[in-house]
Order: C-alpha cells, then sequence, then structure tokens
C-alpha cells in the first residue's frame, strides 16, 4: 500500500511540475518578439516572468486548450494545444466556422496591455483578461465558440452521465444485491445528500428534489476535480458558470415558493407599519442576494484554489531569476507547498459542491416553509386531544 501512495505522489508531483512548466512556456510564446520573455535560453538572466499574466492567462477561457510547450535549440517555442472550433456570427456575413489555429501569430498592444492576434477573415482576437473576438470593421461579433470551459463542460457532462448510468445499472431491473465498487461509493453519497441536506431541508418533498439535488452536487464535484487536473480547465472557477448554476436555484425556488413565503415577504405579521416598510426592503434584498452568495462562494473558491496553487509554483522561478542557487533550494519547500494545497483543494472540491448542494435545499426549504405557528397549533391541539 505504501508502494501504491508513493507512486500516486510521484504522478502528484509530476503533475505539478508539467503544469508549472506549460504555464511558464505559454507566458514566452504570448510575449511579444524582444520582450525578455521571448528572448534565447542564452540569455537567461535578461528573462523576467509576468506573473499575473501567467497565472490568469492559466485560469481564465481560452479558444483553444494549450498543454505544454517545447523550446528548440534556437529558443523558439513549438507549443502543444488543441485547436478549438470557433462559431462567429456578424449580421451581414452570417456564419463563419472554423478552428481557431487561424489566429497563430500575436504580438503585444502595450497601451492597452493586451496581446493581439493576426487577422482572418477580417476578425483578430484581443487577450487579455479573457479573449474578446474582434471584427475590424467595428461591427457586432457573437461568438458562439466551443471554448476550453465549453469543451470542459461537455467533458464533465458526458462522465457524469457515463459514471451514474455504470453506478445505476444494478437497480435498472429491480435487482436487490448489495452494491460494490464504485456503486457502492455512489450511494454512500446518495444516502448521505437524502439524509443530511434533503430530509432535514425538505421533509417530505426531499424525494421531489433528489434528483436537482443529486444533479448539482456530482456536476459540481466533478468538474472542480476536472479542473485540478495537469492542463485542465477552470471551469466553476468562472463566474460565468457559477452565475448560471445560481440562477437555476434561484428559479427552482421562486417556482416552488407558496403564499406563506410570500405574505412573509411583502407582508411581515405583527410589526408596526414603519417598521414593516424597513423589513420588506431587507426581506427583498435578501431574496437576491442568496443567489449572489451562491454565485460568489463558489467562483472564488475554486479560483483562490488555483491561483494560489499557480503562485506558489511560480515562486520557484523567481527565486532562480535571483539566483540559480536560491531557485535549487527553494525548490522543495515550494514543491511541499504545492503539493499541500493541492490535497487542500481536493477537499474544497467536494465541500464546495457540497456547500452549493446544501444552500440550494435551505433556500428552497425556506420558500416552500408553512406557518409554524399554525402547525403549531395544530400539533398542540392533537396532543390535547390525545391526552383527553
Amino acid at each position: 500500500m505504501s508502494c501504491k501512495r508513493f507512486l500516486s505522489l510521484l504522478v502528484l508531483v509530476f503533475g505539478l511540475f508539467w503544469q508549472a512548466n506549460s504555464s511558464f512556456a505559454q507566458t514566452q510564446e504570448n510575449s511579444p518578439a524582444g520582450s525578455p520573455a521571448a528572448a534565447p535560453i542564452a540569455k537567461e538572466e535578461e528573462k523576467s516572468i509576468n506573473i499575473t499574466e501567467l497565472v490568469f492567462g492559466h485560469v481564465s477561457d481560452s479558444h483553444e486548450w494549450h498543454f505544454f510547450s517545447t523550446t528548440t535549440a534556437e529558443g523558439k517555442e513549438n507549443p502543444f494545444a488543441l485547436p478549438l472550433p470557433m462559431i462567429i456570427y456578424q449580421s451581414g456575413k452570417g456564419l463563419s466556422v472554423f478552428l481557431s489555429n487561424k489566429f497563430e501569430e500575436w504580438h503585444a498592444n502595450e497601451a492597452a496591455g493586451i496581446q493581439v492576434s493576426n487577422s482572418y477573415e477580417g476578425l483578430h482576437i484581443e487577450k487579455g483578461m479573457k479573449e474578446k473576438v474582434i471584427a475590424e470593421d467595428g461591427s457586432a461579433v457573437y461568438d458562439f465558440s466551443i471554448t476550453k470551459n465549453v469543451l470542459s463542460m461537455l467533458i464533465g457532462v458526458i462522465l457524469l452521465l457515463w459514471l451514474m448510468t455504470a453506478a445505476s445499472k444494478n437497480y435498472k431491473y429491480g435487482a436487490m444485491n448489495a452494491p460494490k465498487g464504485f456503486q457502492n461509493f455512489v450511494e454512500i453519497i446518495v444516502i448521505f445528500i437524502r439524509d443530511e441536506v434533503a430530509k432535514p431541508n425538505l421533509g417530505a418533498k426531499a424525494v421531489k428534489f433528489m434528483p436537482l439535488l443529486l444533479t448539482i452536487f456530482f456536476f459540481i464535484w466533478i468538474n472542480n476535480l476536472l479542473g485540478l487536473l495537469p492542463g485542465g480547465a477552470n471551469f466553476t472557477g468562472n463566474i460565468a458558470v457559477t452565475a448560471f448554476l445560481a440562477l437555476v436555484a434561484f428559479i427552482v425556488m421562486l417556482a416552488n415558493s407558496n403564499k406563506h413565503f410570500w405574505s412573509h415577504l411583502l407582508n411581515p405579521p405583527n410589526v408596526p407599519f414603519a417598521v414593516k416598510i424597513m423589513l420588506v426592503i431587507i426581506e427583498i434584498m435578501s431574496l437576491f442576494i442568496k443567489p449572489v452568495a451562491l454565485m460568489i462562494r463558489l467562483f472564488a473558491n475554486m479560483l483562490a484554489g488555483h491561483i494560489v496553487i499557480l503562485s506558489v509554483i511560480c515562486i520557484i522561478f523567481i527565486f532562480a531569476g535571483m539566483s540559480k542557487v536560491v531557485g535549487g533550494v527553494f525548490v522543495p519547500i515550494s514543491l511541499a507547498f504545492s503539493v499541500f494545497m493541492f490535497m487542500l483543494e481536493l477537499l474544497v472540491a467536494a465541500i464546495q459542491a457540497f456547500i452549493f448542494t446544501n444552500l440550494t435545499a435551505v433556500f428552497l426549504g425556506q420558500a416552500m416553509e408553512g406557518d409554524h405557528s399554525h402547525d403549531a397549533h395544530d400539533k398542540h391541539a392533537h396532543d390535547a386531544h390525545a391526552h383527553a
């Protein structure tokens, strides 16, 4: 067992080094000719690393999936990247479909602080904190491209369907055999979500919302884990993704809300009129703060985890640029902390999926909550009748 753990640690270390090397090479590739990052290796003392560009370039979305780069003897970078389909619609020109490798030459716009690609069919890409397709004639561009995050989402959906189908096949014909292997693992999680999330918050309606809660949990968890793979996409660290997940939870909450929820929201009972106005304003604000909290919590935690790991790895290159001896001494320290952060992110990936699922159930339960005072009165009357 110890041998397996040692091999797993080696794989993890190799993955972290691969991630650092690919990110470092990507910074060199995107830097303009003649800049320090694009200088030959023989002039290593003249190079400098743009940490901000490196880190945010790795965690942001892209029209290609960059894995790593190799360097020729002349110091030229050969990126190993998967070109992705670009689907562009322009009014008057119609739909254009081509691969992203049509934009293969980049130069820096130092005034704007962005990278600009070559032109193709009247289009070019501007790459700053995010990539944006721009029409050279100034017309509107509607980008429906399959970006790195979109492809990562599709992979996550396929994995989710495959894993859940494989785990449920034993129940297809009503088989009652004891679960084993991966099926046993999934059943433990399903029971945990049912007993610790759904039933305490939704009561008798827990079964109705179990498909939604399980889908949210496994979808977020799988994509969180995919983002931790070397070269993986930061899908759940994209605020557009977490905003859509929060919007789904918000719509389901409103669709299943009852009169009691809205009456207490818009007309709080047994309070003075002046206080009632303040309470209504606060309650309406809290109604919209709930999905915003869901959105920001998942986005901030996953993005911060990626940034911390990449930043710690980048410290190796910073110290190596100062002195090779200092850089060599700091490698094991940075690597050990990176491994620790990576292990912590594995835990955070599951915790954040659970928190998002649990808060969704809490908000649903609040929207469907009945009149507690009336229920308590009925229960008291029932108990009095039973004692009589």
